[in-house]
């Protein structure tokens, strides 16, 4: 007899869905495609001499260790160079007691929807949002209020509106989920001043806020802004980092900054899905960041990512039709495009791989797919070339959607 695996999966396996942009990349596998359609960094930084001296380093001297299991929060040493960074960015009463280190800071969204929501829950999202957050959270079979964004960040007048229609009609609000810097998809960053409106509202509704900050540190225009973490006061925030974005995705370490009740239930969370991320990656992140490669890693970072965000800005300009709109980012990875209501860019895509083109479809970014018209780009990793054929290849077939 033939086994039905259907019959066996979990009612919660059921509102698993896979991740649109990793169906959408295999699609582009191809050399002859260019894509503008990943969120990845530039591999041609990598400071992989360094790297390799380190990790040789770490095996020949720290082997016992970095090759064992370890601690479920993460190696101390690690932790502790994290809280000190922290501290010296102004997060008030931060102790390794608030850090745990994870795989990455998917994993970190994945224990946040763990810890946090049961079916049917209510939580808030930006929209669009980051696809790997409404994935994890959709997985524990999360209900969505989604919120617009404009060029300063998630609309607060709309938020408060939410926040007190919520509270008249009973319904708990679990959590807020945010990327406040450099926002994926949008690539626009939340003021000052919405911030703060954002911790009040926080503190006046009991609502807790993620704040999934995987960008903040590649800032190449403008004026830093303090994050959430580091301007809330009582302890609302619960903050997701990663050396994904500022190192290198393929160590798979991030870490959570979080009331310590909060952290203590994570780590529970955490036994259960790894035990304990690699310990081996975790010394080599360590023995980076102590030799003071850090720094000097993101300013060369910062210095690349901004001419081919100049490139790619010039190049919109210089191709796309008058029709369309697009942010103009400080920092991170992306811009969002905006195309008239009746430009169906999931339709597109298929005429854009036809062209040898790839972005990231609008829809992917929405809880419901509400949205049709909108397309992310990325501007990190492909080459200036790339950048300025894909966008004219792309401006070509926008130019015979737009009428």
């Amino acid at each position: 007899m033939v086994l039905e695996w259907g019959k066996k999966f979990s009612i919660r396996s059921k509102a698993m869905k896979a991740s649109a942009i990793r169906e959408l990349l295999k699609l582009v596998d191809n050399p002859e495609i260019i894509s503008l359609a990943g969120g990845m960094p530039d591999p041609t930084l990598f400071p992989k001499k360094v790297l390799a001296e380190i990790s040789k380093d770490v095996f020949l001297n720290h082997g016992n260790k970095a090759l064992q299991y370890g601690a479920t929060e993460g190696i101390p040493a690690l932790r502790e160079v994290l809280v000190n960074a922290g501290i010296e960015e102004g997060i008030q009463n931060l102790a390794k007691e608030n850090l745990i280190v994870t795989t990455a800071s998917q994993q970190g969204l994945d224990l946040v929807g763990k810890v946090f929501i049961d079916p049917g829950d209510v939580i808030i999202v930006e929209a669009p949002s980051y696809v790997g957050g409404l994935q994890a959270f959709r997985a524990y079979e999360a209900d969505f209020i989604t919120i617009p964004l404009d060029n300063n960040g998630i609309k607060t007048d709309i938020l408060e509106e939410k926040l007190r229609e919520a509270k008249k009609n009973g319904v708990n609000i679990k959590f807020m989920y945010l990327i406040p810097n450099f926002q994926n998809p949008a690539g626009v960053t939340l003021s000052f001043e919405r911030r703060k409106k954002i911790l009040e509202l926080s503190h006046q509704y009991d609502v807790p806020i993620i704040e999934d900050d995987p960008y903040g540190e590649i800032r190449f225009e403008g004026e830093k802004i303090p994050s959430l973490v580091e301007m809330d006061n009582i302890g609302n925030v619960i903050a997701l980092r990663t050396f994904s974005k500022i190192l290198a995705p393929g160590l798979r370490l991030g870490w959570m900054i979080a009331d310590q009740e909060a952290i203590h239930k994570f780590v529970i969370a955490k036994q259960g899905s790894d035990l304990c991320s690699p310990s081996s990656t975790q010394y080599i992140a360590y023995e980076f960041i102590k030799q003071g490669h850090l720094k000097q890693y993101l300013e060369l970072v910062r210095q690349t990512y901004k001419k081919k965000k100049d490139l790619m800005l010039h190049a919109i300009e210089k191709y796309f039709p008058k029709e369309a709109e697009w942010t103009k980012p400080e920092g991170g990875m992306f811009i969002w495009v905006t195309l008239p209501d009746y430009v169906d860019t999931t339709e597109m895509f298929k005429e854009a791989i036809e062209e040898k083109v790839a972005y990231v479809i609008g829809s992917a970014f929405y809880p419901y797919g509400e949205d049709k018209h909108h397309m992310r780009l990325n501007f990190s990793l492909p080459t200036p070339e790339q950048i300025d054929e894909g966008i004219k290849r792309l401006g070509i077939l926008l130019k015979k959607k737009i009428h």
